[in-house]
């Protein structure tokens, strides 16, 4: 083999390197973002569970204009796409949920249904994270990682 030869397919073992590195890292970043869609539909899901309890009578089971009371089950707390909690007060940070049962124990007229997923999230340590305000009108989402 010539020269001319051996450079063409180095250069060619080179570029299909590179390929596979960018489809491998597009890859990811789709799992990333394919999971943190899933538990923000989640936490919606979960708000809108929530903002009925509110809006329901204390004598149909309800909340009644309050979220005290208001729990997640077992099988709500958890799912293929990650794990979820609810808390009276707003969570920062990154850390990682863990799987609950907590309801909430106080009035409270504001809530947050906290979702951890199950890739790494954009700061490359800790789970996907996000969560839902659920107030008596209206869910937003945030994400924190």
């Amino acid at each position: 083999m010539g020269q001319q030869q051996l450079l063409l397919i180095i250069l060619s073992v080179i570029i299909v390197g590179i390929a596979i590195a960018v489809g491998i890292n597009m890859f990811q970043t789709n799992a990333v973002d394919s999971n943190r869609q899933a538990i923000i539909s989640d936490v919606m899901n979960l708000g809108a569970k929530a903002h009925r309890y509110y809006r329901t009578p204390v004598s149909l089971a309800g909340g009644g204009q309050n979220f005290q009371g208001f729990h997640l089950s077992t099988n709500e707390s958890t799912n293929p796409n990650g794990q979820f909690t609810v808390a009276a007060t707003q969570p920062s940070g990154t850390s990682n949920v863990t799987a609950s049962t907590d309801s909430i124990t106080t009035s409270a007229t504001t809530i947050y249904i906290v979702a951890s997923g199950v890739e790494i999230g954009e700061d490359g340590t800790n789970y996907v994270k996000v969560y839902a305000t659920v107030t008596g009108s209206a869910v937003t989402t945030s994400v924190l990682n």
